[in-house]
């Protein structure tokens, strides 16, 4: 869908913290407060929109954090788009890069905002701009680990009564095959099961990862390194299950390299991983081509984020379901009105016919939250910058 041309000529960065329901624990560490780095962006004729930097307070999942991506929003990132006029949403990305390595979830932020931006410029919602054709997308939650198997079984059990379609358990070395053996017996034969490792496991352990072909699992999610393709394709070899790769598609080229290998047969697409919404589209048609089905996955973001998020998941190969949790599985209260929330069977409503981000930002909320924030503007035409 064509956008007309639009100029930045302000951003504010606003850091939250947000208080998550209960300890949210993976591979690598844990969470109980998520901070949170908020874009909202202007143009010149007074269009507003919100976005989200997904980068966690430590470098466990990425090596950006909220305050890496803060100093390389204001000192790099920033002046080189505020002022001047940006042909469309597509052309963020290599503005970006150009003379930047590096930093995609920083990048991610500002460029997902030009989406939403020019979503609300052209008044149609941002799953229509993107290329999305469904008006509800099913949903999955991910379970961090458990004290024990039975803590386990009981999160698992109260996923599927309130109508999640794919149940995904963390997984570790220390946590694994009596975890998954005690949900799946428990939940039985017919219910989409799911693990993620976070990378916490080696070549060395595949006798060990081929166990768990025993329990009819969809998938396999990120068992070895980030950047080990060609380890993550010999793993493949030596099991049934299909392998997902999250940390280790990190831009349409390892999309390629990835299929190329034979390193994993499904796809995790986290926007703000990949440098955002072009890249995104790119991997999402890479896979599509290659009969390769793909699912959005989530960072623990708030509303905001979550709304490119499901926007993104309207496209058609996102045939699995993806963490979209509603807003009240990890919020007391979400920083948007009105609140993500999931059907009884298991699906979240794309708000097509809404403007924009389909929801409303509580800008009073968010500044009650704000532990600090910054403008930056355009200089004024014919003034130096």
């Amino acid at each position: 869908m064509p956008t007309s041309p639009l100029r930045l000529v302000e951003v504010t960065l606003r850091e939250i913290e947000l208080p998550l329901k209960e300890r949210f624990v993976i591979s690598s560490g844990w969470m109980e407060n998520r901070r949170i780095l908020l874009l909202e962006l202007r143009d010149e004729s007074g269009v507003t929109a919100w976005s989200e930097c997904v980068c966690g307070d430590l470098p466990n999942y990425s090596p950006e954090t909220v305050d890496t991506a803060w100093l390389a929003l204001r000192r790099w990132l920033l002046p080189r788009i505020l002022g001047r006029e940006i042909e469309g949403p597509g052309v963020v990305k290599a503005l970006l890069d150009d003379g930047v390595q590096g930093h995609p979830m920083a990048k991610a932020a500002i460029e997902m905002g030009v989406w939403g931006l020019a979503a609300e410029a052209a008044g149609v919602s941002l799953s229509r701009l993107v290329g999305g054709t469904r008006s509800r997308v099913p949903t999955g939650i991910s379970i961090g680990l458990q004290a024990s198997p039975a803590d386990l079984v009981a999160k698992a059990r109260q996923a599927v009564d309130e109508g999640y379609r794919k149940v995904k358990l963390k997984i570790s070395p220390e946590k694994d095959l009596e975890y998954v053996a005690a949900v799946r017996e428990a939940l039985g034969p017919q219910t989409p099961l799911a693990v993620d490792a976070n990378a916490a496991y080696t070549l060395e352990d595949a006798d060990h990862l081929a166990r768990l072909d025993a329990f009819d699992l969809i998938m396999i999610e990120q068992p070895l390194a980030a950047g080990d393709l060609v380890r993550h394709a010999r793993l493949q070899e030596r099991i049934d299950t299909p392998l997902c790769l999250d940390e280790s598609v990190v831009d349409p080229a390892t999309c390629e390299d990835m299929l190329a290998l034979g390193s994993g047969r499904i796809v995790n697409i986290k926007p703000g991983r990949v440098g955002g919404f072009r890249s995104a589209r790119r991997i999402h048609d890479i896979s599509r081509d290659a009969g390769v089905p793909v699912w959005c996955g989530g960072m623990l973001e708030s509303g905001i984020g979550r709304a490119y998020n499901v926007a993104l998941a309207s496209m058609p190969n996102f045939e699995l379901p993806g963490d979209l949790s509603p807003s009240a599985r990890y919020w007391t209260r979400d920083i948007v009105t009105p609140e993500w929330t999931m059907s009884s069977d298991g699906f979240v409503t794309v708000p097509r016919d809404r403007t924009g981000l389909g929801v409303e930002v509580d800008t009073e909320r968010v500044e009650a939250l704000a532990r600090r924030s910054e403008t930056f503007a355009a200089a004024a035409p014919g003034v130096p910058s």
